[in-house]
């Protein structure tokens, strides 16, 4: 077999960054270390008693046990629809302008095969999200990359795009709050990338997991917010429906890993622009049927149900972001607070500067700390390291000591 050809598309997926950190875990954890894992943003929190009362009641009901069909996932659009207005003040036509995904990831990994031709650009974050560039890759599509740098709050300025790049743009990819550095944008940005990507015919593209992750000190960073017809379902955080309500050029992925901790179920869902929906759901017809019966009902009752887990989630995190910042400020180490999301997004001691990778290489190799490197998500993201907050506030203390003592 060692003839045999694969295709070229395989080759900018060769390694990410958490494939590369996993290997670098793997050999600390060998040497005897132990392991504090703060390299994947993966919630340790467990899923809400009702909801998994209603996944385990399906298992009983021989009628969940076969395929399921687009038509025998009306219930779950109709909740998620009945989401985004209460939280969003946003009308949705649950048969039209959404679809259910595997996570939301899903949804920016098969998007780009039903937007793009060969060699069509998408205009992605930088950084960003592994995925998003992935999706583009195995669409033979180009990337243009938008950096975003700390003196513009991390937000792309969209007018540095070059004419001849936006002639052969199709897509663009936003993310707010923002997985690596944890930024907010504004409703008012959001309406200039609505208004930019009407002007250009630009698909607009918005992967929204963390949009209960937001902490109450965000909160006058949108005081022009139009508010959600349910006070105690309003966001903190826009959603890019609320900036292109007519869904003229928007499409939004939702998961319910952060919000609901059901990440390893993989239950989410697009909703915008109906075209859109439709060719997606061409092409997720091509790839697979829906998740089980059963998990869909455990999102309906998350959607619908209490959400006081919501509410002790972001609790929790904040805490959690509480006691890191402070550990890392006690060291010398002075990061930002962010307001938003589970990560920290800490620019790397001057030594380090320009090898994250390195620095976190040696640093699970030497203390067994895991954290990913700035580089991992982009060009632009050198020079920074991510640490997620997935451990109680005593470990990420432990972790901030022993980072003390590697640097």
């Amino acid at each position: 077999m060692t003839n045999m050809q694969f295709s070229q598309r395989l080759q900018p997926l060769q390694s990410n960054v958490f494939a590369d950190m996993d290997k670098a875990k793997a050999l600390a954890l060998a040497a005897g270390k132990e392991l504090i894992d703060l390299s994947l943003g993966s919630s340790d929190l467990p899923a809400e008693a009702h909801v998994i009362e209603a996944i385990a009641k399906s298992l009983y009901d021989p009628s969940t046990h076969g395929y399921l069909l687009f038509n025998g996932t009306r219930d779950f659009r109709q909740a998620a629809a009945n989401w985004y207005e209460q939280k969003f003040g946003v009308k949705v036509d649950p048969e039209t302008e959404v679809l259910p995904l595997i996570g939301s990831q899903e949804g920016t990994a098969h998007l780009p095969l039903a937007l793009l031709n060969p060699g069509d650009f998408a205009l992605l974050l930088d950084p960003g999200y592994p995925s998003h560039a992935g999706g583009v890759y195995l669409a033979s599509g180009q990337i243009y990359p938008m950096p975003l740098k700390a003196e513009n709050d991390f937000l792309p300025v969209l007018t540095d795009i070059p004419t001849d790049v936006l002639a052969r743009s199709r897509m663009m990819v936003l993310s707010y709050p923002h997985n690596p550095t944890a930024a907010i944008a504004p409703l008012s940005f959001f309406k200039e990338a609505v208004a930019f990507c009407q002007e250009h015919n630009i698909a607009l593209v918005h992967d929204f997991p963390y949009v209960d992750m937001v902490f109450e000190d965000a909160g006058n960073l949108n005081i022009n917010l139009p508010q959600s017809p349910i006070p105690n379902h309003r966001s903190l955080v826009p959603s890019i429906l609320q900036a292109d309500p007519d869904k003229s050029v928007s499409i939004e992925f939702f998961t319910l890993s952060k919000s609901y901790n059901m990440g390893g179920f993989r239950i989410g869902y697009a909703i915008g622009n109906a075209q859109m929906i439709q060719a997606l759901r061409q092409i997720k017809a091509a790839v697979d049927f829906n998740q089980y019966r059963g998990i869909l009902n455990g999102a309906i009752a998350a959607l619908t149900g209490p959400q006081a887990g919501v509410e002790a989630a972001v609790l929790t995190f904040r805490q959690r972001r509480d006691a890191f910042i402070h550990a890392l400020h006690h060291i010398g180490w002075y990061v930002p607070t962010p307001k938003a999301t589970m990560y920290i997004w800490a620019k790397l001691p001057s030594s380090w500067s320009q090898n994250s990778i390195e620095f976190c290489t040696q640093l699970v190799k030497q203390t067994g700390v895991a954290a990913s490197p700035g580089a991992g998500f982009g060009k632009s993201g050198e020079g920074y390291v991510r640490f997620a907050l997935v451990h109680e506030p005593s470990i990420l203390r432990t972790a901030v000591e022993r980072i003390s003592n590697f640097l």
